[in-house]
């Protein structure tokens, strides 16, 4: 049996990412915190949907320095494809990671001494140094050893074989809102634990603690290390946060149309009935639907691109299939492509899109699912 080449199939849903905006970005960080501050880039949860792998390739010919995923399972994605820069798991691994994160190198956040140890075990048999970085919690609430207890376990992991405490780091809750006080004394907690590790001699050379909306609103958190998320790819943590930094949108999520009909006044449309024509309709399917991320709450309000203008979404959206109103729209036919976020219109940008179905712009690009199509225009 023969197999044909399935290279040319049409994929109708797809995310098209520009590297070079991506690159861009990075670039754009770097000129901003300066050559001495080293830049991790978050390529979690498959690069924030923009795929791990590419995203991954294209921040470290920008310059980047470190990686920072969620799990072991992403940090073994990016290994698997060949990329060895340095890798930090943001999130606890559990003990079952302990072997892949000493054969592959990974550096470790660690908050308690149990999973240390397991670690220095590992890392003794293998014969091999194991690097983690420490979580400090300022004010998350979240994963992290409470500041009183800092010292004593950083000076537990200097006492274990074959760990080498290279980082320190905490996590803001609220740096996205330009002039918050919380964030700022989080900022003077941080110094202060920073300046009792230096006293103690016991001060790990990376400290860290801004995401993206720190470094747009507190560029005095830079400390040794910035951790841009959502700002390289081009978009900004919220609707209040500044744009003092130029950034470049680098995804478009769009699709095509599969089959169109015109049906008369009074014609129901899609489950439910809840969209029923008052005129004479053009309506074309889209080959796109929830089960791609396309959210369900766009049922008879979201808007979409073609050909240069807007038609709406008619019923609601399906698992595989959205229906749109073209009959304002000339020369619409089947095949043709249909913008869903971005592609130069400004009312489908994702901070746009995020405020209609009263989200966040993560959320949005995080939803598009893995069946979706990723393709790249390569950096210059």
């Amino acid at each position: 049996m023969g197999y044909l080449d399935r290279s040319d199939l049409e994929k109708p849903a797809q995310v098209v990412v520009d590297l070079g905006a991506i690159v861009q970005n990075v670039r754009t960080i770097r000129a901003d915190v300066g050559s001495s501050v080293r830049i991790m880039c978050a390529v979690k949860a498959d690069a924030y949907g923009h795929g791990a792998v590419e995203v991954s390739r294209a921040v470290i010919s920008a310059g980047a320095d470190m990686l920072g995923v969620a799990s072991i399972q992403e940090a073994l994605e990016i290994r698997d494809a060949g990329i060895d820069a340095s890798l930090l798991i943001l999130g606890c691994s559990s003990v079952d990671a302990v072997p892949y994160i000493v054969e592959y190198n990974i550096v470790s956040t660690v908050c308690d001494i149990g999973f240390a140890e397991a670690l220095s075990r590992e890392a003794v048999k293998a014969g091999r140094k194991a690097v983690v970085h420490v979580k400090v919690d300022t004010g998350m609430g979240r994963l992290g050893v409470l500041p009183d207890d800092l010292v004593s376990l950083i000076e537990g992991l200097n006492r274990l074989h074959n760990i080498r405490v290279e980082g320190v780091f905490t996590h803001f809750p609220c740096a996205d809102e330009p002039g918050s006080e919380f964030a700022a004394r989080q900022i003077e907690e941080f110094g202060r634990i920073l300046s009792l590790l230096e006293q103690k001699g016991i001060r790990p050379a990376i400290a860290h603690v801004s995401n993206s909306g720190a470094i747009l609103h507190f560029p005095e958190a830079a400390f040794d290390m910035v951790r841009p998320g959502i700002a390289i790819y081009g978009l900004y943590p919220s609707p209040e946060a500044s744009r003092r930094l130029a950034l470049v949108p680098a995804l478009t999520f769009k699709s095509r149309i599969v089959f169109m009909k015109e049906v008369p006044a009074g014609t129901s449309i899609s489950y439910g009935r809840t969209f029923v024509t008052k005129r004479n309709t053009k309506v074309a399917v889209v080959s796109v639907g929830y089960g791609d991320g396309y959210n369900r709450l766009f049922s008879n309000r979201g808007w979409v691109g073609v050909r240069g203008e807007l038609a709406p979404v008619i019923g609601r959206v399906c698992m595989d299939q959205t229906m749109i109103d073209v009959t304002d729209i000339s020369g619409v036919s089947v095949g043709d492509e249909v913008v869903l976020y971005g592609g130069g219109y400004e009312q489908l940008s994702v901070e746009n899109i995020a405020q209609e179905l009263g989200t966040i712009p993560y959320e949005v690009v995080c939803s598009i699912g893995k069946r979706v199509h990723r393709s790249y225009i390569p950096a210059d």
